[in-house]
């Protein structure tokens, strides 16, 4: 039979677990609709904010960095903010959106300042238009620190834990905490968003990155007017990194639902966070790069990695191989363990050996 790809998360039943993380390819409801007809699973909408007239992006605003053997984009930097389109239209284009798409999963991706009636606000009137839920970027590395929004809040557990709180008074969806990386251990902003009241977690945003030096002209890169800023770094060179930190939350908090991002482009990639504890993935730059449609190469990948480990659900994957991580006094440990073993079973073969030669002798004596 073959397996299924459909899922349930926090009550909310994803037909795949392929996910459109928050960014570009959620900018508006058009480009969400598009991802929908072509089969993903659910959208992350780029994150909104009640004031969009604060946000004012700059061009440009990516970087690539290229293999130097292929040419292909290994790793993508952007200095790009939140969406800049008035909340309201935001408002009417999400109810649209859900009554066209009542099956799809759409979370709202929400953002922001150090204020209780703000997030109250922003709850309330999104959660009106039938969202399944919210993603609080407690995590965007560059923009509006000024503001105390983004990772300047998700940086500091206790920030974390208020803010959540103060969305979960309103809201009546389920509510997911996005984590930065640019901490030292992300298990503390983690655990303090699920103290907080967070149904899930999200992990990882961007890591804060230059991307390089133009020789040439000895401006740091992408340059705007001569200048930049640190931006956010993903693609596929991230992907150790999400793994290795999506491991740490999944242990830390089991039993809570974490939806992984990180450089995933293939099936094969998304398998891998399921493994450490992934119960959704989200992709960004891979769609970016690729193209919404890959999203059936994704499904199919996965589909057949399934069949060959006879899975016959996402939940089987999920958190598989985290019982396989430990210390590194108990690898010591197991491999002094393992060459006692291999010593005792060549010393056991050699007095078999032995054994077997004397019987023969004998044998040949006694004839």
């Amino acid at each position: 039979m073959k397996p299924s790809l459909e899922t349930t998360v926090n009550g909310m039943k994803f037909e795949n677990p392929f996910v459109l993380a928050s960014g570009p390819p959620g900018t508006n409801a058009r480009v969400i609709a598009k991802s929908f007809d072509l089969g993903w699973g659910g959208c992350v909408i780029k994150t909104i904010s009640l004031d969009s007239s604060k946000v004012v992006n700059t061009a440009p605003r990516y970087g690539k960095l290229k293999s130097r053997e292929t040419g292909e984009v290994v790793g993508f930097e952007n200095i790009e903010l939140i969406s800049d389109r008035p909340f309201d239209v935001w408002i009417d284009e999400l109810k649209q959106l859900k009554k066209q798409y009542p099956n799809k999963i759409v979370i709202a991706s929400i953002m922001e300042e150090y204020r209780r009636e703000a997030w109250h606000e922003i709850t309330r009137r999104t959660q009106e238009t039938g969202v399944d839920g919210f993603e609080l970027n407690l995590s965007c590395p560059h923009g509006l620190p000024e503001r105390k929004m983004g990772m300047a809040m998700g940086e500091d557990p206790e920030l974390c834990a208020e803010v959540v709180a103060w969305v979960k008074e309103v809201s009546t969806i389920p509510v997911w905490a996005k984590m930065t990386p640019n901490v030292g251990d992300v298990t503390a902003p983690a655990k303090a968003s699920v103290r907080g009241g967070a149904d899930g977690i999200s992990a990882i945003n961007t890591i804060l990155s230059v991307i390089g030096i133009d020789l040439q002209t000895l401006r740091p890169m992408p340059t705007v007017e001569g200048h930049t800023v640190p931006g956010g770094y993903s693609g596929q060179a991230v992907r150790p990194i999400a793994l290795r930190q999506i491991m740490e939350i999944a242990r830390a908090l089991p039993g809570v639902p974490v939806s992984g991002m990180g450089g995933i482009e293939t099936g094969s990639d998304a398998a891998q966070f399921f493994l450490l504890g992934a119960h959704t993935v989200q992709i960004c730059t891979g769609a970016m790069l690729r193209g919404y449609e890959i999203v059936d190469e994704l499904k199919e990948d996965l589909t057949k990695f399934m069949v060959e480990h006879r899975f016959e659900r996402v939940a089987d994957i999920v958190g598989k191989s985290l019982p396989y991580f430990t210390t590194h006094f108990d690898l010591v440990e197991r491999q002094r363990a393992a060459k006692a073993a291999k010593a005792g079973r060549s010393n056991r073969d050699a007095e078999t050996w032995q054994g077997a030669i004397k019987q023969e002798t004998d044998s040949l004596t006694s004839g």
